[in-house]
């Protein structure tokens, strides 16, 4: 399950080669491709090699898998990342639906951001990144509510952690499991021999959220791995 590549460039080649082709194929067989994004240090050299990638990006909608309820001018903000990194170039042209919305709580924001996302469903491919926690997207241990994001069939894309969480420590607006499962594919980015020992303690028993993604039998999961 875990994919070795030698260089960090390598990994990312081969994660938006996946993504494009995703993409071309939902694009051929919907009219639309849908894709769900990561923040972090993992992405960015995927999102420059999209950036540039020959594709319909006009039929393509792209949302983030969390978000810190914090401003788009915030360092710390996904949709901030995204925008500089992927949505630029003949990428500019897809429509992004962002998490982050008009609201007084991430929890708020959530409620208002649930519809739309959910009218996006089935995504095309998730791509998603893995804390030294063993949390994806912000499924983060000990988050309050946490049980109910976690449910697999659970009624909800999308919710909100009002209490501060995470590194660094924010507000946060996730995708649930149940979402982040209505993928055709879902692509796991890690670096370096920490997160390599996370997955595998996961793999072994570890009560971890990214266990739940890595054993479930709905969406096949890549993990792509550089030391």
């Amino acid at each position: 399950m875990i994919e070795r590549f030698d260089t960090p460039e390598a990994l990312a080649e081969a994660a938006a080669a996946a993504i494009r082709s995703a993409l071309t194929a939902g694009i051929a067989n919907r009219g639309r491709g849908r894709l769900v994004v990561t923040g972090g240090r993992s992405p960015g050299a995927v999102y420059d090699r999209l950036a540039t990638a020959d594709l319909d990006w006009s039929a393509v909608d792209i949302t983030l898998s969390d978000e810190r309820f914090v401003p788009v001018t915030d360092p710390a903000s996904n949709e901030a990342l995204v925008r500089s990194r992927l949505l630029i170039g003949q990428a500019a042209a897809a429509r992004f639906v962002p998490l982050m919305r008009d609201a007084p709580s991430a929890a708020a924001a959530a409620d208002l951001a649930e519809a739309e996302l959910a009218a996006l469903a089935p995504f095309d491919l998730t791509l998603l990144g893995m804390g030294p926690d063993g949390h994806v997207a912000s499924l983060i241990p000990g988050a309050e509510g946490l049980e109910a994001a976690m449910a697999p069939d659970g009624a909800r894309f999308c919710l909100g952690f009002d209490q501060a969480i995470g590194d660094p420590p924010r507000p946060r607006i996730t995708l649930t499991l149940a979402a982040l499962l209505q993928s055709q594919a879902i692509i796991v980015l890690i670096a370096g021999p920490e997160k390599r020992r996370v997955v595998e303690r996961a793999l072994a028993g570890a009560d971890l959220p990214v266990r739940a993604l890595l054993t479930q039998a709905r969406v096949p999961v890549r993990v792509l791995w550089t030391p």
